[in-house]
């Protein structure tokens, strides 16, 4: 019988605090053992006001009763001031998936029973903590998240500026690839300005355009009226005043990560500890490992700045790559059940790791390195969507090993490692493929074991 770890540390807690967390208000469940009786629990539940006053009156009073966690269910955003204030306060505070702490059938459901069913899991460790960075990767989160709306934004009202343009019988953009590069931008401005001349208009054309001046004439011919040139110059000043954000955003990006930096266990005692725990040192800023990350087939500075903004910069809350590949759900989930073994889905992640690792792997699938090979070899048999996650998530693990050791670089392994690592049964199952794929009747003879 294999003995689990999990029978010596239950993960119990003996004072414990859960709260339901509503947009005005958060209902509070306190379990605390008797003073008198033992065995027996106090419970006491109150509602407490989402203010910043009566939360810090929330954690004195937690403190002063030797609370030693503090659980809270993933509501929206109104868990923010909770757990932010009360972990200020010096308080263990999990926020939990709603998911993991889903109320019985057939009981009532109302806030007080809810606090009380969290807090009831919560001092018997049968819930798990989500993952919530510290402080300043929070505020790189934000700023990552933001630029990247703000990027979309102005994707779709560079769209709208080409609805406009065909609403006028302007075909712009079948000859110019970039409405916004060089040239286009400068049509855009003259069409929004008033100039109406298609001639006039192709003359503005720059480096390889200018040999396609006849068709720029001919596509530039349309009904372009005032109307159109009011949307068009309203389109283009939203897009001009996003590109602006888009570029403070960066560089509010590059000042904090200099200034943010990754912590490490050197292992040994740390200076003026008596205690003889490890040390922690502070040595690898966030824009260092973002310019390590770079050196990744794939991986863009923005790429690097929001994986590091997502996953953080502390690779000791995930143990193991394989860890940080699971939170991110790039790997199936095992269902077992009797002899019967099956993949089942992975999940839905976080939106923006995945949208972040779903580009580089794209970025890198076209390249001549190990992950484009690992690409090419798996898209084969397994189609382009899970190739592009294989990659991803080599991608993730190449990143963990980076941000894990403060002195790891990346090392391009080349085309043929899994030629090269492949075991001999494997090799010959290859070369029978291949020779089949080529009209030989070829077959593998059964082995046989004495």
């Amino acid at each position: 019988m294999e003995e689990s770890k999990d029978d010596h540390d239950d993960g119990s807690v003996a004072r414990v605090a859960a709260i339901d967390i509503a947009k005005a208000t958060g209902m509070v469940c306190l379990r605390i053992p008797h003073d008198t009786i033992e065995g027996r629990r106090v419970q006491q539940v109150w509602t407490v006001a989402s203010t910043t006053n009566a939360i810090l009156e929330l954690g004195d009073r937690l403190v002063c009763q030797g609370v030693q966690r503090v659980v809270m269910e993933a509501t929206g955003s109104y868990w923010r001031p909770f757990f932010y204030l009360l972990e200020a306060r010096g308080l263990e505070c999990w926020l939990v998936n709603a998911r993991d702490v889903k109320n019985v059938p057939g009981r009532p459901k109302t806030d007080k029973l809810d606090a009380v069913w969290l807090a009831k899991l919560a001092e018997r460790g049968m819930v798990r903590a989500s993952f919530v960075p510290p402080k300043p990767v929070r505020q790189l989160r934000d700023l990552t998240r933001t630029r990247t709306v703000f990027i979309q934004e102005r994707t779709r009202h560079k769209h709208r500026v080409d609805k406009a343009l065909q609403d006028a019988q302007i075909k712009l953009s079948d000859v110019v690839s970039d409405l916004f590069g060089l040239s286009g931008r400068a049509m855009l401005d003259a069409l929004a300005a008033g100039e109406r001349n298609p001639r006039a208009l192709a003359d503005l054309a720059r480096g390889s355009l200018v040999k396609k001046k006849p068709a720029l004439a001919e596509a530039l011919t349309g009904q372009f009226e005032e109307h159109h040139g009011r949307l068009l110059g309203v389109l283009l000043g939203t897009v001009d005043h996003l590109t602006t954000q888009v570029q403070e955003l960066d560089r509010l990006i590059a000042d904090l990560m200099k200034q943010t930096t990754a912590p490490y266990d050197t292992g040994g005692p740390s200076d003026g500890d008596d205690t003889g725990g490890p040390s922690v040192r502070d040595g690898v800023t966030a824009q260092e490992l973002a310019e390590r990350l770079d050196a990744v087939p794939g991986i863009g500075p923005a790429t690097a700045q929001i994986v590091l903004a997502e996953i953080g910069l502390d690779m000791s809350r995930f143990p193991t790559p394989e860890h940080l590949v699971s939170w991110a759900k790039l790997c199936p989930r095992t269902i077992q059940s009797g002899a019967k073994n099956t993949a089942g889905p992975a999940g839905k992640g976080n939106p923006w790791l995945k949208g972040a690792l779903g580009e580089a792997a794209n970025a890198a699938a076209r390249t001549d390195t190990f992950l484009g090979a690992r690409y090419r070899r798996i898209v084969k048999r397994r189609g382009h969507a899970k190739a592009l996650v294989a990659v991803a998530r080599s991608i993730l693990v190449i990143t963990w090993h980076l941000i894990n050791d403060p002195d790891a670089r990346y090392q391009e392994l080349g085309t043929d490692w899994h030629q090269r690592h492949l075991n001999p049964a494997r090799k010959t199952r290859d070369l029978v493929r291949q020779l089949q794929a080529l009209g030989h009747h070829v077959t593998l003879a059964p082995t046989i074991v004495a």
